[in-house]
């Protein structure tokens, strides 16, 4: 058998990976895109945060997160939050609907995960979780 090349991999990585978000888009029936849902978790993970803070750490731009932030406010999922120190100043913060959203959202990325996963033998599961464990150690 050949050795797979790099481009090999790293194109099966992606559709697994674009596969993964197409059936979670389908699942997933709110109205909201995977980029809405990692917004809303960073919120729930990290608190009220300045958009320009949330923008550079999920790797979109200003305009982008703006977009994201409107629908999310329009939703009621997030909110805006005025700085008392400084008016100016507007933090995005996560409502109690929009904890619940992330959660179902998880849920539904669990169990697409989970019915993956379970199309490998016992033996495949250990060998990928070895494989991921040395790459997670390694960046």
């Amino acid at each position: 058998m050949e050795e797979p090349t790099i481009f090999q991999i790293i194109n099966n990585m992606d559709k697994v990976t674009n596969n993964l978000i197409v059936q979670w888009n389908k699942v997933f029936d709110e109205d909201l895109g995977v980029s809405h849902i990692l917004v809303l978790g960073h919120l729930m993970v990290h608190g009220n945060s300045r958009p320009s803070d949330i923008a550079k750490e999920l790797g979109l731009t200003p305009p982008t997160l703006t977009h994201l932030s409107e629908k999310l406010v329009q939703k009621k999922l997030a909110l805006r939050i005025r700085d008392e120190s400084d008016r100016r100043i507007v933090n995005l913060g996560i409502t109690d609907e929009g904890i619940a959203t992330v959660q179902r959202a998880n849920q539904k990325g669990v169990e697409l995960r989970k019915n993956l996963f379970e199309k490998l033998t016992e033996e495949e599961r250990e060998q990928l979780l070895s494989i991921y464990e040395k790459l997670g150690r390694s960046v």
